[in-house]
């Protein structure tokens, strides 16, 4: 029998348990400045709770962030983008790119040019910033002379575009919340034409605990608490520094309980293969000739999960071979019900993700912020996450410079001018 343990590792915690070992040491590229206009701009702080549903707040009882809609914006919820996983829409959210545009389509796919698989928990690929497209906006800013620094982000140990945070860590979760709030707090004590203008901040806790128990135990309630009074110190500590410093605080995406697992079909290996497991499963074919009898085949074998040609996806997803930049995407997806997952009848996570945001709400995932950019005491509609990147870009004085998805218009009525 398999064990607990080694089934989560599977899943999404294997990324994280493979970075367990790192050190705390921050990286530092030497030789950098802000810009003597940069150096004018204002402070944003972006923050992820990984797996935050947009309802964790009211259902747990988290007193800052209920408190701190008063004095800033929220939302509703925040839609992610499809499919709703971690790598995804973390870069999403800081590209303002689908992840069919972003190249990042899901936490492991396979590239046809490249003929490699990117893994989120091969540390080697994670860090290796060919597989990343876009301009994060900590690339962005240091393009533009203003200094950024990380603690942890999809993609933030990458060089993209040759260009890394000025300051940033390892993914280490081993390292203490008064570690990585102190580590915050530092950066922005630095002098002026060292200090970063932007900051992102990911923290993992609440996204464990809801696929290791389910979006309803205690032990969710408990990482969601964990997550307020963590935002409360850095927030205050942040405070008494005197500076123009914003936040948004957001996460990926939501969570569901899941009833049961569902077998993934066998592969075909004359025709076509299968891999994946979670929320999607995909299907590539040895010869594109092969679509139409492959796909008649699995769907009339599919119980408990839709078969679905990626040339035929619904419009919203934006996932579809005609949107598939970068050729990662599969022929044929595999879909469970938002009740089950994908996996062997030992894996029986007690909450998942990544399913159609559209169809399932509990795939909707936190959204608010604070401070001096922000009009106080503002509840607006749900919003895409594509929207997040020209907000924040608008905030910094960015100028944005190439094609993106989201609009700064969307979430232009909640700044101040």
């Amino acid at each position: 029998m398999i064990s607990r343990k080694l089934l989560v590792t599977v899943f999404l915690f294997a990324f994280f348990k493979s970075y367990s070992q790192v050190d705390t040491s921050q990286h530092i590229v030497a030789g950098r400045v802000n810009s003597k206009e940069q150096q004018k701009k204002p402070y944003l702080v972006l923050i992820s709770a990984d797996g935050f549903r947009y309802d964790y707040d009211e259902k747990f009882n988290a007193d800052f962030l209920l408190n701190i809609k008063k004095q800033g914006v929220h939302a509703k919820s925040m839609q992610p983008s499809f499919p709703s996983l971690t790598f995804p829409n973390h870069y999403t959210l800081v590209t303002g790119l689908y992840p069919a545009h972003s190249g990042i389509p899901g936490n492991v796919f396979f590239d046809k040019k490249r003929k490699e698989v990117y893994n989120m928990g091969d540390k080697d690929v994670v860090k290796d910033g060919s597989w990343y497209k876009g301009t994060p906006l900590w690339v962005l800013a240091e393009e533009q002379k203003m200094l950024s620094a990380s603690l942890f982000w999809v993609g933030s140990e990458a060089a993209i575009k040759g260009i890394l945070p000025t300051y940033y860590y390892s993914f280490n979760e081993n390292m203490g919340i008064d570690q990585r709030i102190a580590a915050v707090v530092n950066w922005l004590k630095l002098p002026e034409e060292k200090r970063p203008h932007i900051i992102t901040f990911y923290l993992p806790e609440v996204d464990h605990a809801g696929h290791d128990f389910g979006p309803d135990a205690d032990q969710t309630k408990r990482a969601v608490l964990f997550v307020d009074s963590a935002l409360a110190k850095l927030s205050k500590d942040v405070k008494a520094l005197g500076l123009p410093v914003s936040f948004v605080f957001l996460a990926d995406h939501g969570m569901i309980k899941i009833d049961s697992a569902v077998q993934t079909p066998p592969s075909d290996s004359t025709k076509y293969r299968v891999s994946g497991s979670g929320s999607m499963a995909e299907v590539r074919l040895s010869d594109s000739s092969l679509l139409e009898s492959t796909y008649q085949t699995l769907s009339g074998n599919s119980k408990g999960y839709k078969v679905i040609k990626s040339t035929e996806t619904l419009s919203y997803w934006h996932y579809s071979k005609s949107e598939d930049w970068y050729g990662r995407i599969a022929d044929i997806l595999l879909i469970p019900d938002s009740s089950y997952v994908f996996g062997s009848r030992n894996f029986k996570p007690r909450g998942y993700h990544g399913f159609d945001p559209l169809k399932v709400k509990e795939m909707h995932a936190y959204f608010s912020a604070w401070g001096p950019a922000f009009k106080s005491n503002i509840t607006i509609p749900t919003f895409e996450n594509v929207n997040v990147y020209p907000m924040i870009a608008k905030i910094l004085g960015l100028k944005i410079t190439e094609r993106i998805d989201g609009n700064e218009t969307v979430l232009d009525p909640i700044l101040v001018k």
